[in-house]
């Protein structure tokens, strides 16, 4: 890919450092503000975002300076995009589908329940029309969204009960964004919207039955496995979960080009390394929470099959009421469609056979 040799290559950095003189290296540098929905306590995610801010340092020889702040610093984690829409900041790095109140076509940039998983999402989102279709919906807001990193799939969250069948469900008070609440909803469950760091506290005085956040990893940072035992999977609200830089379009329009790029780069680069950096930590983060109590519990079929039929349902209803819903969600199911039908003759045959044998005792070598 062109961005990869441009970055291997040094980037602007070196293309300044060559003696090149792009009209931007002649004027003022260019400093913005970047407000984060995550808290500081996250070097997965708000860490992303200060890795994006330095690359961009880098690639720019210092000239063009994003300073990030946390959740709660500028403002709430969850009015990210109304501060880069209305200009308190120039940029944000957020989820999409915390915004889904405001229009459920938000999901389709973050995660929908049963959709993609993190391959399939950047296929989807670089490949599959999602950017080009994402953007177009974004004007409205008058921001634009750089993909900036993703968690890949996560956990079915925290429970303070077993869940055992669907009627299990009924009455639940649970902590979970966007999309999958309203899912679970059809299933008598009651979803509630809190940011991360408000999440323990509500778990601990019984606010909420059960929440979700992102992954092992994450979710030991936040100790919840002090206050809800029952750790589920999978996560099927979020096959994946795709995180976004969405910086405010008149900033975007304004910006050289070459700073244009170089932020596009970053998170590129943001997006392939965050996804690996969840990968490393998961598996020593899920030991350690069940070191810490967590017990294990995956969905029965039939929680599964209730849930995915429900989804369904929603997805019919939101095509119905919603026209910019309708107009990304026919294109995703059929793009769906073709990913799961490749992934199923190949990955997942793979992935199956090696997650039973690597739990196999090994025999001698037949010769």
């Amino acid at each position: 890919m062109q961005r990869r040799a441009f970055l291997k290559h040094g980037g602007l950095a070196g293309v300044l450092a060559a003696g090149a003189a792009p009209a931007f290296a002649q004027g003022a540098g260019v400093k913005w503000r970047l407000t984060s929905s995550y808290p500081k306590s996250l070097d997965t995610l708000y860490g992303a975002c200060e890795n994006i801010a330095k690359r961009v340092g880098e690639l720019t020889g210092g000239k063009f300076e994003i300073r990030c702040f946390a959740a709660g610093e500028i403002v709430p984690g969850l009015q990210v995009l109304d501060a880069v829409q209305n200009g308190t900041v120039e940029a944000g790095s957020t989820s999409m589908y915390y915004y889904f109140g405001k229009n459920p076509t938000f999901g389709f940039a973050t995660a929908l329940p049963f959709g993609l998983n993190t391959r399939m999402q950047n296929a989807w989102w670089h490949f599959g029309g999602g950017k080009e279709m994402f953007n177009d919906f974004l004007k409205q807001y008058g921001v634009t969204a750089l993909a900036a990193g993703n968690t890949g799939g996560q956990m079915g969250g925290w429970y303070r009960k077993e869940i055992k069948t669907v009627a299990d469900l009924k009455g639940l008070k649970m902590r979970i964004g966007g999309p999958g609440g309203v899912v679970l909803a059809k299933l008598g469950a009651v979803p509630q919207q809190i940011a991360g760091g408000d999440i323990y506290p509500a778990l601990e005085k019984g606010t909420i039955d059960a929440a979700e956040w992102v992954g092992p990893y994450d979710d030991e940072k936040l100790g919840f496995a002090k206050v809800a035992k029952y750790y589920y999977a999978p996560g099927w609200w979020e096959g994946n979960s795709m995180t976004h830089v969405i910086v405010n379009q008149k900033q975007w329009d304004a910006l050289p080009k070459e700073f244009q790029y170089a932020l596009d780069c970053a998170c590129h680069e943001s997006d392939d390394l965050l996804v690996a950096k969840y990968d490393h930590l998961n598996p020593p983060g899920l030991r350690k929470v069940i070191s810490e109590g967590a017990q294990l519990r995956s969905f029965s079929n039939e929680v599964l099959q209730a849930c995915f039929n429900a989804a369904n349902e929603v997805y019919d209803e939101f095509s119905t009421k919603f026209p910019d819903f309708k107009k990304i969600y026919e294109p995703w199911a059929k793009y769906r469609t073709e990913l799961n039908l490749w992934f199923r003759v190949n990955e997942a045959a793979f992935d199956g056979f090696m997650a039973r044998a690597s739990q196999a005792p090994r025999g001698p070598a037949k010769k």
